[in-house]
């Protein structure tokens, strides 16, 4: 999810036979890890994640914004704000699309929680789906609940849908190796007589796909302003996007292509349907590969972890989209429909040598089979494996800004990364300006309260129906503990009530 990579999720053999020899449990639910353990499962993950998890770094080409927009962000001086605590881990938040002012929080155990119009978090969650789930690992996971979307009529028809990741079916993608789990998009609806409860009884499943390893799960739903359901899919897992569950693609210099192929399956891409009408979907007219070659779901591909994207509320209303790179790059891009955003031919605006990921290819194609141009990303920053110098673990993709409390930031692009290495939760914020051709310019968002980092692992953002942005972060790796935190980003001295970082 975060990590773009494979590295600690149980089901990953690397980290099983690590666990092995160290005396370790098959389920780490059943043991509990020493400190030395754990001391030396941190050290591990540096080396477990070459040719895994995304690598991410901060500067890219440009990490200015314009004099003027730089002058006035230096005037406007930002910090976090505390809203709810209590959490495991929690990777985004949704605004309630009704008149509530309810903020949902989606913790990846299996739990939506509810942040009420006084900023209480309630005691017991909206639902749990915990039971539905794969068994979780506390170390690390890209799995689990990863996705809410409440259906843009949630007010009269009570209609919501969560992407979560369910146990695997029999088989697997090829003979002897056997699915991680199943990507399941789900609609239920709330309960009749409480608005703070759903029906677990609801449960209609709309969409499966089986997943053949345990990471680049994509994760985000969200209903667009077209009134469809998009759903990110990553591109099965594993390094290169190679390993059993890849299939070929037309790029013969780079083996596998779950991210190029958009005829085998739904791996690697943004997927479009209507849940408003088929059964249990259907497809809009519209899709860029009805009545061509390619999947009817497909919105656009090219894609190797695209965890976190989001609508622009407001303006341009366009689809920003966080993919996690490998070892070099970290990318966000503004999606179009039918396009294709090059991996794995393609990390970054860098030609990508799946034989060796840690140089970059002299040359590489512009053009696909289908005749599609492979489209640079908006934003690049330097992994923190980028031989160049880089500080960021993986990159997270945010919201623009549309409130207006910190009136500087109207209309930017909020952005940020997981952790700048595996020593300490030290994720960071940016802000990029989302104009002109080319890569854009983005400066880090110093913190009055934290300068140089928000002292947490980032793991998501989320906006509220005013268009304030806020963060969602724990000081624990993987889903284990309770240092789950949701913050408010504010105009540092002009809001009371919780503490600030």
């Amino acid at each position: 999810m975060y990590l773009s990579d494979s590295t600690f999720p149980e089901s990953f053999p690397r980290f099983q036979n690590f666990r092995r020899q160290l005396g370790g449990q098959a389920n780490p639910r059943r043991s509990t890890p020493t400190p030395a353990l754990l001391t030396v499962l941190l050290l591990c993950v540096t080396i477990l994640l070459q040719g895994c998890e995304p690598d991410m770094d901060v500067a890219a080409p440009a990490s200015k914004l314009n004099a003027e927009s730089e002058a006035l962000f230096k005037t406007k001086s930002v910090d976090l704000q505390l809203v709810a605590d209590n959490m495991v881990s929690p990777i985004g938040l949704v605004a309630a699309p009704d008149k509530s002012k309810r903020l949902f929080v989606i913790d990846q155990i299996g739990k939506i929680w509810i942040i009420d119009a006084a900023g209480i978090k309630l005691s017991e969650p909206f639902i749990d789906v915990s039971p539905l789930m794969v068994s979780l690992s506390p170390f690390y996971d890209e799995r689990g609940l990863l996705g809410l979307a409440f259906h843009p009529d949630y007010e009269r028809n009570g209609r919501f849908f969560l992407y979560y990741t369910a146990p695997p079916r029999a088989g697997g993608p090829v003979p002897d190796a056997s699915w991680n789990n199943i990507s399941r998009i789900s609609e239920f609806r709330v309960s009749a007589s409480d608005a703070n409860k759903a029906s677990m009884g609801s449960e209609k499943i709309i969409l499966e796909v089986d997943q053949p390893q345990g990471n680049h799960e994509g994760g985000t739903i969200a209903f667009g302003p077209d009134g469809y359901l998009y759903i990110s899919i990553g591109d099965g897992g594993g390094a290169n996007d190679v390993a059993p569950g890849h299939v070929p693609d037309w790029y013969p210099v780079n083996e596998g292509g779950n991210g190029q192929d958009i005829e085998a399956n739904l791996l690697g891409n943004i997927l479009r349907i209507d849940v408003n009408s088929g059964s249990p979907y259907s497809i809009p007219a519209d899709n860029p590969f009805v009545g061509k070659p390619g999947l009817d779901e497909i919105y656009a591909y090219g894609f190797r972890n695209p965890f976190r994207f989001s609508f622009d509320m407001s303006g341009s209303r366009r689809l920003f989209a966080g993919d996690a790179g490998q070892n070099l790059w970290e990318e966000i891009s503004v999606v179009e429909k039918g396009g294709n955003y090059g991996w794995n031919v393609k990390e970054g605006t860098h030609c990508f040598d799946a034989a060796n990921p840690l140089q970059v290819l002299a040359s590489c194609p512009e053009v696909d089979i289908y005749g599609n141009r492979l489209i640079d990303p908006v934003i690049e920053m330097k992994n923190l494996r980028n031989p160049a110098g880089g500080r960021t673990i993986t990159i997270i993709g945010g919201n623009v800004y549309r409130g207006n409390a910190i009136p500087g930031f109207q209309g930017k692009y909020i952005f940020g990364s997981f952790a700048q290495n595996f020593s300490a939760p030290n994720g960071e914020l940016f802000i990029a300006n989302p104009a002109g051709p080319g890569l854009w310019s983005f400066q880090e968002i110093e913190l009055a309260g934290s300068p140089g980092d928000i002292g947490h692992y980032l793991k998501g953002f989320g906006q509220d129906l005013e268009g304030e942005i806020y963060v969602t972060a724990s000081t624990m790796l993987g889903p284990s503990g309770s240092t789950g935190k949701v913050f408010k980003l504010v105009l540092a001295g002009k809001e009371k009530g919780k503490d600030s970082i």
